[in-house]
């Protein structure tokens, strides 16, 4: 490292939504290890709003994802092109993959940098790309510690976690918060694994029980949940706020912390609530919450805990872990959510 010049540091963090989310306390102890620093994240595009405004950050590169089908192919290129061609004219202190897969693995590679830090045995031997290697993490621990152990590693005080999330609360996002009358809670039903979905009717019941209980109840989603969402309304004999493929990230934000508790699936989302130090009430089935669950004091689990979960599946054809996951047990979290009053900050 040239001590004459700030050093200048590479985060190779691609996606997803959630993983970035668990991400950020790395972000936060690595520029407390390197305050006058120059940190660039590397992500795919589709995430850099998350990112975009970060205190921590210096810069945000976007990064296509490549996808297959007609005319992607040659958009997604174009864009790799782009950064390609940023990459040569940087030369990093520290590269650091904390994606561990091939994809990333790629531009640690492409990247110029004498240091590049990363896990050990991690998947599509994506860990060739490094020359300074960690011992394998173990597989059981969070995300978030996953993830600050790197940054200890380069020097990084052990300090808590840390979330700052305020660059993503805009204007707007502040406003539709206070255009939902409180107290709310806000559902958040859609997930992109099929074997992370609950039911559609206990959705409904559930809002009805909650609504019986004197709170508004907001769904939130992406575009691609709004059929969901208005099947729950449809279903339910309850006034529903649906707010579905209605807001951006700043405005999920909002609707987020503002909310009394979330009941959520595994997803993206979930981690945001949980960033933002609002409660929730977790639905878990094919996935581990000990790994991937909302991070912070307050929150509530509930799964079955059959003998073949977790099994890590997309796809499955009796997903009993989450359709048989009954409608009382997710009511009664929530109650116990509702009897302790307003949300703890992590």
């Amino acid at each position: 490292m040239n001590h004459d010049l700030p050093p200048r540091l590479l985060l190779i963090k691609l996606s997803s939504f959630g993983d970035i989310i668990h991400t950020l306390p790395a972000l936060e102890a690595l520029r407390a290890a390197f305050p006058q620093g120059r940190l660039t994240w590397l992500v795919e595009e589709g995430y850099a709003p998350l990112l975009a405004g970060h205190p921590a950050l210096d810069e945000v590169w976007p990064v296509p994802r490549l996808r297959l089908g007609r005319g992607s192919i040659n958009q997604g290129l174009a864009g790799w092109v782009g950064v390609l061609r940023r990459l040569p004219r940087h030369s990093f202190d520290i590269v650091i993959d904390l994606q561990g897969l091939l994809k990333s693995a790629l531009w640690v590679a492409m990247a110029r940098s004498s240091r590049k830090v990363g896990y050990n045995g991690t998947r599509e031997l994506s860990y060739l790309a490094l020359t300074e290697r960690l011992p394998p993490y173990d597989p059981d621990a969070h995300a978030v510690w996953r993830y600050l152990n790197v940054a200890w590693h380069l020097g990084a005080p052990q300090a808590p976690p840390r979330f700052r999330l305020e660059h993503l609360l805009t204007d707007a996002g502040r406003f539709l918060r206070e255009t939902i009358p409180r107290p709310y809670v806000v559902l958040h039903p859609g997930a992109r694994w099929a074997t992370k979905l609950w039911p559609t009717a206990a959705w409904a019941r559930l809002a009805e029980g909650l609504a019986g209980k004197g709170v508004r109840v907001v769904l939130t989603g992406s575009a691609g949940d709004l059929g969901l969402a208005q099947a729950i309304v449809a279903e339910c004999k309850a006034l529903v706020f649906n707010w579905a493929g209605r807001t951006a990230i700043g405005e999920l934000a909002a609707v987020l912390q503002g909310a009394a508790f979330a009941v959520t699936t595994d997803t993206g989302p979930m981690h945001l609530a949980a960033a933002l130090g609002t409660r929730v009430v977790a639905l878990f089935g094919p996935t581990a919450p000990w790994r991937t669950g909302p991070f912070g004091r307050g929150h509530e689990i509930v799964r079955l805990g059959l003998a073949c979960s977790p099994c890590f599946r997309r796809q499955c054809p009796d997903p009993r872990c989450l359709t048989e996951l009954p409608m009382a047990a997710v009511m009664a979290a929530c109650e116990k959510m509702l009897s302790q009053g307003a949300h703890p900050l992590i």
